[in-house]
């Protein structure tokens, strides 16, 4: 190439010439809204540090599922906040328990049959320590097991399934756990419910207004001796072929943008589905900066969520989702 033969801004003049050779392209289709299920009837609670975002009872998580469809979104993303919570996070696995009773309710609705459910499998929510396992004490010293964990997160993913979850995406980090849900999965009769791994989830400051959001914070120390280290891109790589030889079918990068070359690694690596969680750090500290007007909301929005589908995601979990997508439509 050579100047003035070759001028690069020719392509650039007009919005319709950028909008022809653009290279990378957002749709609703490719976005996936967390909700967050709670206890009761006409209970709808604003987060406090994720403005926007609410603690929905079931019967307004229908209401905010029907917007979602109208948007053409791709599914949604469920979490449960349980009446009661015990040592070994039971409800998460209960017949009853809340996403369980969400699905089943979401699944009746056919206005929702464009949305595919994800149903989030871990423990954190459920136990009353916060942890995503089952923790083992020795006086003040603690650890969480990993074998009696992944056989409780393979029981709740079957639960799940049962309950009419499309996808099943365990979020715990736990060696084995793929594997033991795919059997879980297998002997129920749910042969054909596919599984979206955390694959490479990072111990990571992000998470911070989710805990909020979901009530699950450790009630001690940390999840670091799980979740992986922020500085380890190539025991990522490692993490991913372990859930894939055990048979997960879909991939999820959590968080996202700080960890793009993560995504980037992973998409250059592996032909599965590959997804990229903007985590709830990722939106309240953009929202913090919308509202001192440091920044422009709608732009630094999709700037946000083009960059993570520029580095490889092929679907993004965003509680971006709803506004991003009236934007695209």
């Amino acid at each position: 190439m050579n100047f003035p033969a070759t001028r690069l801004r020719r392509l650039r003049r007009t919005a319709a010439m950028r909008s022809l050779v653009r290279e990378t392209h957002l749709h609703p289709g490719a976005l996936i809204y967390p909700l967050f299920i709670c206890p009761g009837e006409g209970v709808r609670k604003e987060i406090n540090s994720m403005p926007g975002v609410f603690n929905l009872s079931i019967d307004e998580a229908i209401k905010e599922a029907e917007q979602c469809a109208a948007l053409g979104l791709g599914g949604l993303l469920l979490f449960g906040l349980p009446a009661e919570k015990d040592e070994q996070g039971s409800g998460a696995w209960a017949d009853d328990g809340i996403v369980q009773q969400a699905l089943r309710e979401l699944k009746r609705n056919r206005a929702l049959d464009s949305l595919v459910m994800i149903a989030d499998v871990c423990l954190c929510e459920y136990t009353s320590h916060g942890h995503c396992g089952v923790v083992a004490r020795d006086g003040d010293h603690y650890h969480i097991e990993n074998d009696s964990s992944a056989a409780l997160i393979a029981k709740t993913a079957a639960s799940l399934a049962a309950a009419g979850a499309d996808i099943v995406a365990p979020s715990d980090m736990m060696d084995g756990r793929v594997d033991a849900i795919r059997q879980a999965l297998d002997f129920s009769g749910h042969e054909e419910t596919p599984i979206l791994s955390y694959a490479s989830k990072f111990a990571s400051a992000f998470y911070g207004p989710f805990r909020e959001a979901a009530d699950s914070a450790p009630q001690f120390g940390d999840r670091r001796s799980y979740q992986m280290d922020g500085a380890n891109l190539r025991e990522a790589m490692r993490e991913i072929d372990q859930d894939i030889a055990e048979g997960a079918d879909m991939l999820l990068m959590k968080p996202a943008m700080p960890y793009l070359d993560v995504i980037r690694e992973a998409r250059t690596r592996y032909d599965l589905p590959l997804g990229a969680y903007q985590v709830s750090g990722e939106y309240s500290m953009l929202h913090a900066a919308f509202q001192r007007g440091w920044l422009e909301p709608e732009r630094a929005m999709m700037e946000s969520l083009l960059s993570i589908r520029r580095a490889g995601a092929d679907f993004i979990v965003t509680y971006f989702a709803k506004d991003a997508a009236k934007l695209l439509r």
